[in-house]
């Protein structure tokens, strides 16, 4: 008598795009899929143009708690029940990459897209952890910060709010984020912004002659700022504006600086780097600082 035969049916194997992700979420690095041409998958009808609200960690924080990978970097998860559901399967069988979110991993991904990106990141940044990429590489850093594009020609900063494309583990360690990096995320000011100029605020006590009006006093202590400038080796920006709120601290309230003061204290910052305008955003911040 023939015995009854039990048929087991072999496991598929997940999709390889899933299985990376499945891996990233073990090391707590939240991932989510990306279609053709590395972007992520558009979303949902009810999703679509912000109409469930968006997700609660997102900028526009909302109520949407959508079972689908909408919203992209904001879908990124390290729960691999999540990564594994059933709203989920369609875009993995379709995923031609795999993405992470940085700023959910506590990293911050320095996108370097050219050769002379990266000839700039060896000669001005610590060495990290890297990842070769298509025309460039990846330099991953500790730490998190604001993500922005196109901080200078060929660099992308990637960390929250922001995704970049899994290319494999790289070679090197990690390191803390340096102020230099996050320097790049320094916003411009508008061109509507204050230009530097002779400060007319009344003398302190508003009578009498200025204490500070010494020939003396005042070139050394724009000697000293020009100086101060001149010899910084690293944060150039933070410098330059605890410099400028120096001078404003000291002078700023009794009539002594005048234009000329001002342009030896931006050409001092331009002659290390600073932009014209990023001389202006420190002034203008500091008179801000002070209440001037």
């Amino acid at each position: 008598m023939t015995q009854p035969t039990t048929v087991r049916r072999a496991r598929t194997a997940p999709p390889e795009p899933l299985r990376i992700a499945l891996e990233l979420a073990a090391q707590g690095v939240p991932a989510f899929p990306l279609r053709a041409g590395k972007k992520p998958f558009g979303n949902c009808p009810d999703c679509k143009n912000s109409a469930c609200g968006d997700r609660p960690h997102m900028k526009n924080a909302g109520p949407c708690h959508c079972p689908r990978p909408c919203h992209g970097w904001a879908a990124a998860t390290t729960d691999p029940h999540v990564l594994t559901s059933p709203p989920w399967a369609s875009a993995w069988r379709r995923a031609a990459a795999v993405a992470y979110h940085p700023g959910g991993a506590g990293m911050t991904v320095v996108d370097l897209d050219n050769a002379a990106a990266v000839d700039w990141a060896r000669q001005t940044l610590p060495a990290t952890q890297t990842v070769a990429t298509t025309r460039g590489e990846h330099w991953i850093y500790q730490g998190t910060m604001r993500s922005v594009n196109g901080v200078r020609e060929g660099v992308d900063i990637k960390s929250t709010m922001s995704y970049a494309r899994w290319l494999g583990p790289g070679i090197g360690a990690t390191v803390p984020l340096p102020d230099a990096v996050r320097a790049l995320a320094v916003k411009e000011p508008s061109p509507a912004r204050r230009a530097p100029q002779a400060l007319t605020v009344p003398l302190r006590g508003g009578q009498g002659e200025c204490p500070h009006r010494t020939t003396t006093y005042l070139d050394r202590g724009i000697a000293m700022a020009e100086q101060r400038i001149t010899e910084a080796r690293s944060a150039v920006h933070a410098t330059v504006y605890r410099t400028f709120l120096a001078v404003l601290s000291t002078h700023g309230r009794c009539g002594c600086l005048t234009d000329a003061h001002v342009t030896r204290l931006f050409t001092a910052a331009e002659a290390k780097g600073e932009s014209p305008r990023h001389c202006t955003d420190a002034w203008t911040n500091a008179l801000t600082r002070l209440g001037l």
